[in-house]
């Protein structure tokens, strides 16, 4: 048989029995990590900088990163110039030869067919082998020529997946092949090194991008990609145990910075894996990291892509940056809120360069620069803050403000450099420069007013600061507007003033409130000046009217001016007065308080006031001297010494104040209060108050009175001033104590003129007259009432006792009206206390207490309600023992309760409460006088029973011996009753109509009924 016979050619469709021999891709393995550990046992890849790929795209830079290329063997290069089909053709050409061969030469030498099978079968199995040797080389010279291929490409980002499938197919092998996945692989991971930045160096943006360029390029699945992930993760999580020691180079450290090419490695490998990462990189199980971990590895290194993407964002920004940065941070998966607190800040140190530039002009010491351009320089910073801040804001109100960056809007320094405190002094001062500099053309638009507003958010100014700085600038332009108004004499020759003003203030967005305000101080300082040598000449009088019509000053403010600083100056000039004592107020001090007082053209009440104010302190004093005192007499002469320094001092000084002459002074007003009073005999009987108003003789040795314009009626309370003149009242009574050895006092100066001072005192305590008779009148009360009630201790007025009263009256000087009145409030206390002892103990009756109301005695006053009850309580019950039977229910409802002025219902009810309680008693009470023989208290006892019947009405009364029912009834029958009580008590005893017709038949023959004949009997 012809050996070819064994060979047929293979199909598309059935492959040749031993093709798996001819083409080994069908062996692949399907971890090409294990072949990579295999091909290369010490390989360690460092990633590499990214840098030197991008500057020199050439070919020593792919070595760099690739490595160098790989050499053939023998048989590999003899592979690699076989195309797949001349491999193939030439395969089946040795394995027939072989065969054919084989089975020539074993038929040749054996001489059999079985020993030419059995040679074509030995040639066949070597030359099959030689077949497979050659053709398992095949995917490693397709890995080689990959390797080099990608190598010596200028630009590994340019690849095309179509250069490594024109590879694959060249040598017939599939990607999914070991050695070939394995090449792809290897370069994969070598890429990606070369890619992510070394160290501690940021990520460039387009890193992601590169790598699934090149990853599509290459063809690798997600799983093999997502492995050399993870193996680089391995690496470097390594290199972090090599150089984490203690002992190891920090320099070394800081540039290898394993944590950081970590962090940058789990990020990027996220970005290019997508939502598959989370089941592709488990980065959780495999390095022991958790997913906060990794969320901050993320979320840090999208944060410095993002700010190395804010640094092309300038004070020119558009809306195209806008867009490309929003795609950006999507891109980069930073979260919206992150965005938008960087934008922000971004935006913020773009102002913070202003702000430190603008202040750095301000605060430079070349002053005469800064006065010149500085303020100049200062507000050109400050227009592009505003600028900046204006575009932002009509960026954040685009119509496609949705697809732009996040945080797009207003500016605002909060949490940034020059939110604090200590930094708010600097940026009020520049708000200030900017308010200085909107008013440079002498009034303000309506632009730097939206401005200012605009700049006052920007630096986080509160109203009231930034109102306090506009207010203070605007007045200084106020100022000066006004004084080139006085000055140039428009002011002046305006027809309306206030018009002028107005419109001034309207230009300057000025408030007219504070304007007025400015007016006064302008006021103020010109009379500050015109009083400077103590007094107000004409031509300043004048100077300060006109002054006053330009600047529409009112009338009330100009009084309150003069007040405030002539009062001032007039002040010190009384207090000098006043402080040089009853001795020192001469002359030269009286001409001084009268120059003061008509040279500062002060109003007679303004000057009053202000000298009342001081001459009251100095009383004051004396007040709280005289308190202080030890004794009665001490206090008096506290009080003596002030009414001599209101004589000797206070009343000239009112006379220099008014420019009259003391000689002429009115006398006092409390002697024109009290004159209508000495017309009325009934007040003559006070002798204190009497003695209060001298004789002619007394009043000429003692001087003049007094002032009492001045007075302490509004410092003092009423009582606390009754209290000193009643203090001063006793020492003109007791005259001067001293005390001598062994404790006794002896009086050694007791004179009428006293009482005079008294009357002054009065005065100056702003006591009225109705006030001083009151103390008088009081006092002497006080005194007859101690005396009257050691006269009428028992409370019996007797007529010796009553001229005895009035010996005391007359002695003491009290009104014949209020004796009485105390005589009567005495009498009646112990009248009362009497009634009361005697309503207590049971001594007083009704009938006492109807006289006592006709004799005009108060029962309401002297009885107590509940004493009073006791006592309705009493009468009712001894109504219902009196044995009479009778009740009238006017006078035990409507009289007693009013004379005894209680409560008529309460009153019923006590009745009912009482007539219900003796009704059963009376019944106990007449059966028990029956047993024992007592045929009156029987009687008695029934009659109670009605009594109370007719009070309460009741019902038939029950008994256990029914037969003394009937000797009670008996018995009250012979007492000869009115028919309609003996009817009543037959119903409330029970006795039927035969009974009680038995019972009288009984009575009339004279028969003893129930106990009489008990007692015939005994």
């Amino acid at each position: 048989m012809s050996p070819y016979l064994l060979i047929s050619s293979p199909s598309p469709s059935h492959p040749v029995l031993f093709s798996q021999f001819i083409n080994p891709n069908s062996l692949h393995i399907r971890n090409p990590r294990n072949y990579l550990a295999r091909r290369h046992p010490h390989r360690f890849s460092v990633p590499r900088s990214s840098t030197a790929y991008a500057e020199e795209p050439s070919s020593s830079a792919n070595l760099a990163v690739f490595g160098g290329k790989k050499e053939l063997s023998g048989v590999q290069s003899l592979v690699d110039g076989l195309s797949p089909s001349v491999r193939l053709a030439s395969s089946v050409v040795i394995v027939a030869g072989a065969l054919a061969a084989g089975y020539g030469l074993g038929y040749r030498f054996g001489g059999t067919r079985n020993t030419g099978l059995g040679g074509a079968v030995a040639l066949g199995a070597a030359s099959s082998a030689a077949v497979y040797a050659l053709n398992s080389c095949v995917p490693d010279v397709a890995a080689v020529n990959l390797h080099n291929f990608v190598a010596s490409c200028d630009d590994p980002g340019a690849l095309k997946k179509e250069d490594i499938e024109g590879i694959a197919e060249k040598y017939g092998v599939s990607k999914q092949d070991e050695a070939f996945n394995a090449e792809l692989c290897d370069l994969y991971s070598q890429f990606v090194s070369s890619v992510l930045p070394p160290g501690s160096e940021n990520l460039k943006g387009d890193e992601v991008e590169t790598i699934i360029k090149f990853k599509n390029a290459l063809g690798i699945d997600d799983p093999n990609a997502a492995g050399m992930h993870m193996e680089l993760g391995r690496r470097i999580f390594r290199q972090r145990l090599e150089t984490g020691g203690r002992d190891a180079d920090i320099e070394q450290r800081r540039v290898v910075s394993p944590v950081q090419a970590f962090q940058k490695l789990i990020y990027v490998s996220t970005l290019v894996f997508g939502e598959a990462s989370t089941f592709l990189l488990p980065w959780k199980r495999v390095f022991k990291v958790t997913d906060a971990q990794v969320e901050v590895a993320i979320r840090d290194n999208a944060q410095r892509l993002f700010a190395f993407k804010l640094k092309s964002i300038g004070r020119d920004v558009n809306e195209e940056q806008l867009v490309s940065l929003r795609v950006a941070q999507l891109l980069y998966r930073l979260s919206d809120e992150l965005a938008t607190d960087m934008f922000k800040e971004h935006t913020r140190k773009l102002v913070e360069e202003n702000i430190s530039t603008a202040l750095n002009i301000l605060k430079s010491r070349t002053r005469a620069m800064v006065a010149s351009r500085g303020a100049t320089q200062v507000v050109e910073e400050l227009e592009k803050i505003l600028a900046f801040n204006n575009l932002l804001n009509s960026l954040s109100n685009h119509p496609n403000a949705g697809r732009f960056a996040l945080g797009v809007g207003l500016v605002s320094l909060l949490g940034g450099e020059y939110d604090g405190d200590r930094k708010m002094d600097d940026l009020k001062l520049l708000y200030r420069v900017y308010v200085a500099e909107s008013f440079s053309s002498g009034f303000l638009e309506e632009n730097k007013l939206v401005a200012l507003n605009h700049l006052k958010n920007i630096f986080g100014l509160g109203n009231r600061e930034a109102e306090t700085i506009m207010m203070d600038v605007t007045s200084k332009v106020y100022r000066k507007r006004l004084a080139q108004a006085v000055t140039s004499g428009d002011l002046e020759a305006a027809d309306s003033k206030a018009a002028f003003l107005q419109n001034l203030c309207d230009e300057l967005h000025f408030d007219p409130q504070k304007a007025s305000e400015i007016h006064e101080e302008i006021y103020r300082q010109k009379l500050q000046q015109s009083v400077a040598d103590g007094e107000l000449s004409e031509e300043s009088v004048a100077a300060l009217l006109r002054l006053r019509v330009l600047l529409c000053v009112p009338q009330q403010i100009v009084e309150a001016v003069h007040a405030d600083i002539c009062g001032t100056l007039f002040e010190k000039v009384v207090k000098d007065a006043i402080a040089a004592g009853v001795d020192g107020y001469d002359p030269d001090v009286r001409a001084s308080v009268r120059k003061a007082a008509h040279g500062l053209r002060l109003t007679r009440e303004a000057a009053m006031a202000i000298a009342s104010k001081a001459v009251r302190k100095m009383f004051t004093n004396y007040i709280k001297r005289s308190r202080a005192a030890g004794n009665r007499t001490e206090a008096a002469k506290e009080l003596k010494k002030m009414i001599a320094f209101n004589t000797l001092v206070v009343t000239e000084l009112v006379a220099d104040i008014k420019g009259e002459s003391s000689d002429t002074m009115l006398e006092e007003p409390v002697k024109e209060e009290l004159k209508h009073i000495d017309e009325d005999e009934e007040w003559e009987a006070l002798q204190t108050l009497r003695k209060t108003r001298p004789n002619k003789e007394l009043a000429v040795k003692l001087g003049r009175p007094g002032q009492t314009e001045i007075t302490l009626k509004d410092d003092l309370p009423e009582r606390d001033r009754t209290d000193l003149y009643k203090t001063y009242l006793l020492f003109c009574l007791t005259g001067e104590v001293a005390n001598i050895p062994f404790g006794a006092q002896i009086t050694t100066k007791k004179d009428n003129s006293e009482y005079l001072l008294l009357n002054q005192l009065g005065g100056i305590l702003g006591l009225t007259g109705k006030e001083i008779v009151e103390v008088h009148r009081g006092l002497a009360e006080q005194a007859f009432r101690q005396q009257a009630e050691v006269i009428l201790a028992d409370g019996q007025l007797t007529k010796a006792r009553i001229e005895q009263l009035n010996g005391v009256q007359k002695q003491v000087g009290l009104p014949a009206e209020y004796a009485q009145k105390v005589i009567k409030s005495i009498t009646t206390t112990k009248m009362a206390a009497a009634i009361e002892t005697a309503v207590s103990q049971g001594r007083l009756s009704i009938k006492q207490i109807r006289e006592l109301k006709e004799a005009t005695v108060n029962l309401d006053s002297m009885i107590s309600e509940s004493l009073r009850e006791n006592l309705f309580k009493k009468t009712v019950d001894e109504i219902f023992s009196s044995g009479t039977g009778e009740f009238d229910e006017e006078e035990v409802y409507e009289r007693i309760p009013l004379d005894l002025i209680i409560n008529a219902e309460k009153a019923k009810g006590v009745v009912r409460e009482l007539a219900q309680t003796r009704l059963s008693n009376s019944l106990i009470q007449a059966v028990a006088l029956l047993r024992q023989r007592n045929r009156a208290g029987v009687v008695s006892s029934l009659n109670d029973l009605l009594a109370c019947d007719k009070a309460v009405p009741a019902k038939p009364l029950s008994w256990e011996v029914p037969e003394e029912l009937a000797d009670l009834f008996a018995i009250y029958l012979k007492s000869d009753p009115a028919p309609e009580k003996l009817s009543r008590l037959q119903y409330l005893l029970g006795i039927s109509d035969s009974t009680a017709a038995a019972l009288r038949e009984m009575g009339e023959r004279g028969v003893p009924i129930g106990t009489e004949e008990e007692e015939f009997v005994f």
